[in-house]
């Protein structure tokens, strides 16, 4: 079986970065993707536009062409997959991995699909893939979504928004434009000061004109078959009828996995342990790249601000592989 220099898990932005680098120092590569090619912008919301500029999210120096201001989620799927089919790099879609283990200075990795072995890992896996659940009642039941895609399914229904970020804000604002009828339930005294500039002050109009219903300082309670309840900041109690809950509540990294691969996470927030300078956990060569460095603060890291970390850790693999010479 052949030995890796680089096995990457995640075909986001950062794990395609990070394939491009092995590529140019001539290192040996292979990305293994559960999903499709930057698999969790695939399942962004429809219209999704990103806070950032094109520039600011642009890898290896490839110029991200966009008409319009701020880039969306098809003109980034178009970016990041075209890149991978022109540098043609080495990538194994619809295959999940299932264990990382190491033996001496080898890694066995093992998957859906085979068996790989590795010098150097980087998990480059993101936040997207499980839900932070409200932990209620009712949760389980269809009507709940966790994801939000577009608006059209919620026409002329009763929906509840849970949350005031950017996703819970888009949600609201979309599906009322499409004539549901919206409840937000929002846990903070505020709509996030992280939503979208352009569009806080839309909701917050939407929310003073009374167009779309918001109670602050609340929390959800239980969710029922046509009703939900929900407390508000005074603690009491309220039922309203329902269709429809999307529960933009965020999302978080497969801590299971992490710790089931060796690394160490710490504090409340769960945050993996890694060298800032390197990216290399606990293990060694072992690293982390992107959002997943974060735990469940997944606000800390970017596209925009974890595109070094690819030339980071490739630069401590060759070190590493230079010093045994």
């Amino acid at each position: 079986m052949e030995i890796l220099d680089i096995l990457i898990i995640g075909a986001g932005p950062i794990g395609i970065n990070c394939a491009i680098e092995a590529q140019k120092n001539n290192l040996t590569h292979l990305i293994i993707e559960k999903g499709t090619i930057v698999n969790s912008l695939y399942n962004y919301p429809l219209y999704m536009r990103f806070f950032s500029t094109a520039e600011k999210l642009e890898i290896d120096g490839v110029p991200f062409i966009s008409t319009a201001p701020k880039p969306g989620r098809q003109d980034a799927l178009e970016y990041y997959q075209g890149i991978a089919r022109q540098k043609n790099l080495n990538i194994h879609l619809y295959e999940k991995v299932l264990k990382v283990s190491k033996t001496l200075d080898i890694f066995d990795i093992e998957t859906t699909k085979g068996k790989y072995k590795a010098k150097n890992v980087v998990i480059a896996t993101g936040f997207y893939d499980i839900p932070n659940l409200m932990n209620i009642p009712g949760e389980e039941l269809s009507k709940v979504k966790h994801y939000y895609t577009e608006p059209y399914p919620y026409a002329k229904q009763k929906i509840v928004v849970v949350g005031s970020s950017n996703s819970a804000v888009d949600a609201a604002l979309e599906t009322y434009r499409k004539g549901a009828e919206v409840t937000m339930i929002v846990r903070h005294s505020e709509i996030s000061k992280s939503v979208k500039y352009w569009v806080k002050p839309d909701v917050e109009n939407r929310i003073a004109e009374g167009s779309i219903k918001a109670y602050f300082n609340a929390e959800m309670v239980e969710v029922r078959e046509n009703s939900v309840i929900f407390r508000d900041e005074n603690n009491n109690k309220h039922e309203i009828e329902n269709d429809f809950v999307l529960a933009m509540t965020g999302y978080l990294p497969d801590f299971e996995f992490l710790k089931n691969s060796g690394i160490e996470l710490n504090g409340d927030c769960l945050n993996p342990f890694y060298n800032l300078k390197t990216m290399e956990t606990n293990v060694p060569d072992l690293y982390l790249a992107g959002v997943v460095c974060g735990g469940k603060d997944t606000h800390l890291w970017f596209i925009e601000n974890s595109r070094a970390h690819a030339a980071l850790i490739v630069k401590n693999i060759k070190n590493g592989a230079d010093n045994l010479h």
